[in-house]
């Protein structure tokens, strides 16, 4: 993505400030020399453009492809020193308040890369590091291998209970063959196995923590058992450190943040951009998950939650491996508070993620039941047919952000599906859920740690916990889309787009029977996710101009402090609110362009079959007129048929056969009466299996509890 540029106050007040920092020498660079630099955008910062002052009618912020690849193929901070060292070279560097015992960890002009070079090399893929590339990839097989056995109970485990609502004739045919009959259920230890793989015990949860400091940064992973130990004291050399949990809203997410913010002091508020009276910033993020994966987490719950005998097993694992000294008696005090028994289910039913037309709006206080399901089966969003998202599923997540004034920062949200859209899609969803982090290329979370994993906090504008959160929830709040990958996909407007126009053109199909309904069903569907989407992009327009708001105070609390940036090059806080505020405005414009189109294009297909309706109505006369005339005729004629039919009946004149008319009704009728029995039971065979299986699933159901 490409940096704006910046506003005239802006610029104004960082000269002011290299002229109050002593720093003349990193600061006598030149305006035409300033106007050739740009920074690449994943080391976090920006300077005036050439380009720009080129291309007429910028003012916002233009947004281009991931320059990662561009970046992690310059030296690194080390190699730069030691090449300037070797060679007796020097070089202008900004001026740093804050570290003065550091002189060459921050970025020269080697580091800095033009536009031009960033555009004609945004195809350019670099590798990655060798060796955390090898360790991904074990980690990878690792977790296949453990999720291809879970997927062999799972599917014992479906099988089980899919024929428990076998009809009859199975159940007796199961008798004689072995294959009609009802699979076994999973042993014990394999169901809770089953259980801990979809939804881990609270202290196993996976829990990031990456350390920022000048020119260095280190990421480690614990589980929430351990991380109450990490947010206690950071390292002298961390300027920030950040703590990624994937918590869900429940009793464990309010724990875990009513213990952090306790243990420390709470950063600057941000009053406009946050919750009133809330100290945390939270947005609602967009990210898409495998259908097929989506469908097992809610039949694993769905099925085990109702399973007698597993319920010991599982609460005793929820804080096995727990380190923690107040975690698990908050949570219970806080269940205890609630009335809300505080066992295996109620804790971790905040990792499913919630769909597009369920769930509850940003800004919810306190703890949630959670999602309850209504039915077994998801169904197919209308996005999936777009032949690109096929097996997609677009759910919906909060991310909250808790900082305080150390500078350690808190983010809880359960997303674990795809945030950037490429052609790799397909295999960004076949990995595992909990190491999606590992992936920058899908995970923007993973992305934000792996633009500053060579330079630390070197080009930050400055290395503060508020600059830091900022950038996150920037990166975090704008997805999906495909901006990170050079726009090798369609992108989710687009693709709505071609789905509408599928729409439209099934408007003026030939009548079928049962077709006007499922258009009508796709319509409804279309608009449902329309407006989903609508909704959470207002939310985070809402969002980044409260964050305008409270960046400007911030700023002028600098300017009276007399706090210089601690490097001037470096991109603004409220210059990456601005780019995030383009990005979801203009989202939030199309989507609106598109549910007003959908809906006048259901209008419209409402009216042309009113039409189609009046025709055939007109037809449907002449032809009644017709059957009438028939029907006429039929009724004079009938009864004379039948007399005439009945008394010429001469039984007794057949040779041989001296029977009476009782011996004819009585062949007869009963033929007859058979013949009625069987078309009547023949017609209404539908309705009576429906009404015998609604009570075997009764029975079942009662049986299960």
């Amino acid at each position: 993505m490409e940096s704006p540029g910046r506003s005239p106050g802006s610029d104004n007040n960082n000269e002011n400030w290299e002229l109050a920092s002593q720093s003349t020498k990193a600061g006598s660079v030149s305006s035409k020399s300033d106007r050739e630099r740009r920074h690449s955008s994943s080391a976090s910062s920006s300077s005036n453009s050439a380009n720009r002052d080129n291309s007429p009618g910028s003012n916002g912020r233009r947004t281009r492809p991931s320059v990662t690849s561009i970046a992690s193929s310059l030296p690194t901070v080390r190699e730069m020193h030691d090449r300037r060292t070797s060679s007796q070279a020097s070089l202008p560097v900004p001026s740093l308040p804050h570290h003065p015992s550091v002189t060459s960890s921050v970025p020269s002009e080697e580091t800095v890369v033009s536009s031009k070079k960033v555009l004609t090399n945004f195809q350019k893929v670099a590798g990655r590091d060798p060796e955390i590339e090898a360790r991904r990839l074990r980690n990878l097989s690792r977790c296949n291998s453990e999720y291809l056995i879970q997927k062999g109970i799972y599917n014992r485990l479906i099988s089980w209970y899919d024929t428990s609502y076998s009809c009859l004739q199975n159940q007796v045919l199961g008798l004689f063959f072995k294959s009609r009959r009802r699979p076994a259920l999973p042993p014990k230890d394999e169901l809770v196995g089953l259980a801990r793989h979809y939804y881990p015990a609270r202290a196993d949860l996976k829990v990031q923590v990456c350390d920022f400091g000048l020119g260095r940064a280190e990421r480690t992973e614990i589980t929430l058992g351990q991380v109450e130990e990490y947010w206690q004291a950071k390292p002298d050399w961390v300027d920030v450190r950040w703590i990624h949990a994937p918590l869900g809203l429940g009793l464990t997410h309010s724990s875990v943040e009513d213990i952090f913010l306790h243990d420390g002091q709470p950063g600057r508020e941000f009053e406009n951009g946050g919750t009133s009276g809330w100290p945390y910033v939270e947005t609602e993020v967009l990210n898409i998950r495998s259908h097929k994966d989506f469908q097992e987490m809610r039949d694993v719950y769905l099925i085990l939650s109702r399973l007698t005998g597993l319920e010991e097993d599982l609460d005793q694992c929820s804080w096995k491996n727990d380190e923690n000294s107040s975690l698990q008696s908050d949570v219970s005090w806080r269940a205890d508070h609630l009335a809300m028994p505080p066992n295996y289910w109620n804790l971790v039913l905040s990792d499913m993620p919630w769909q597009l037309s369920e769930g509850l709006a940003m800004g919810i206080r306190g703890v949630t039941e959670g999602l309850q399901p209504i039915s077994r089966q998801i169904g197919q969003q209308i996005l999936c047919n777009h032949p690109f998202y096929t097996n997609c599923h677009m759910v919906r997540n909060i991310f909250r952000c808790f900082h305080r004034s150390d500078g350690i920062l808190l983010t809880l949200s359960p997303m674990a599906g795809v945030n950037y859209l490429d052609q790799k899609l397909s295999q960004h969803l076949s990995e595992p859920a909990n190491s999606i982090f590992d992936n920058e290329n899908a995970s923007a979370p993973g992305y934000v740690f792996s633009a500053f994993a060579d330079q630390g906090t070197s080009t930050w504008h400055r290395r503060t916990v508020e600059w830091f959160l900022t950038y996150l929830i920037t990166e975090v709040g704008v997805t999906p889309h495909t901006h990170r990958q050079g726009h090798n996909a369609p992108d989710l407007s687009l693709a709505y787009q071609a789905v509408i126009n599928d729409l439209k053109r099934r408007r003026y199909a030939p009548w079928r029977k049962d077709e006007t309904v499922k258009l009508v069903r796709d319509y409804l569907a279309c608009v449902d996710e329309l407006t989903t989407v609508k909704l959470i992009c207002q939310k985070q327009v809402d969002l980044f101009k409260g964050m305008q708001q409270d960046i400007r105070k911030f700023e002028q609390e600098d300017n009276r402090a007399r706090r210089a940036p601690d490097y001037p090059q470096g991109e603004s806080m409220h210059e990456r609110v601005k780019w995030a505020l383009t990005m979801v405005k203009g989202r939030h414009d199309t989507f609106e362009r598109l549910l007003i189109d959908t809906k006048q294009s259901m209008e419209a297909l409402f009216q042309l079959r009113s039409i189609e309706q009046n025709e055939l109505a007109i037809v449907s006369d002449s032809q009644n007129k017709a059957v009438l005339i028939f029907t006429g005729v039929t009724i004079v004629f009938l009864p004379l048929s039948f007399f005439t039919s009945y008394y010429g009946m001469n039984l007794s004149t057949i040779v041989d056969k001296p029977r009476t008319e009782g011996y004819f009704w009585k062949v007869c009728g009963s033929i007859a009466l058979f013949i009625v029995l069987v078309v009547t039971l023949g017609a209404s065979r539908h309705w009576l299996k429906q009404m015998w299986r609604s009570r075997r699933r009764v029975k079942h159901h009662h049986n299960i509890v």
